[in-house]
């Protein structure tokens, strides 16, 4: 299993807007990678305007996504979350739940979602994942966000959408 992250983009002095929905549970461990991703995007995309949303846990992360996709209309949106195991079914299902929610509304909006939502067995993984340097997945999260916005202005040159006459 590799440990590596994304490359590193280019710095990009695009102004872009960035959306971060975060969950407040677990939040040493949210707040850890929240840190992470916008130290990294300080330094990709010194002038990105980044708006921050804390919602209370990682199953309310899917219809707060889906408002700022509507209202804000991002560049990208990332996701943010520490799910851990217990004894039941429980983090199984909402971690299932916020997956296919993500990947639908970046379907359907035709926007970028960064699934950073972590589905861990334990506290020792969420340290190992979220807090410091070696394997941190907000550092990650801000580079696939970075690597994506690049890629769609790439898009749009190439495949402009069509103008509509009324």
């Amino acid at each position: 299993m590799s440990l590596a992250a994304p490359s590193r983009p280019v710095v990009s002095t695009s102004r872009v807007n960035i959306a971060i929905v975060a969950s407040l549970y677990n939040e040493t461990y949210v707040q850890a990678l929240l840190d992470a991703v916008r130290r990294e995007l300080e330094q990709l995309v010194p002038l990105a305007h980044v708006m921050t949303y804390r919602v209370p846990g990682a199953f309310e992360i899917p219809v707060c996504a889906e408002f700022v996709l509507r209202h804000n209309k991002p560049d990208v949106v990332i996701a943010l979350g520490v799910i851990l195991r217990g004894a039941t079914e429980h983090a199984d299902l909402v971690g299932a739940s916020v997956t296919d929610a993500l990947q639908r509304m970046a379907v359907t909006h035709v926007v970028p979602v960064v699934h950073e939502v972590l589905l861990l067995e334990s506290e020792e993984q969420a340290r190992e994942r979220c807090i410091g340097d070696r394997m941190n997945r907000g550092t990650e999260a801000a580079r696939v966000a970075v690597n994506m916005i690049q890629l769609f202005e790439k898009l749009r040159v190439t495949f402009p959408y069509p103008q509509h006459s009324d």
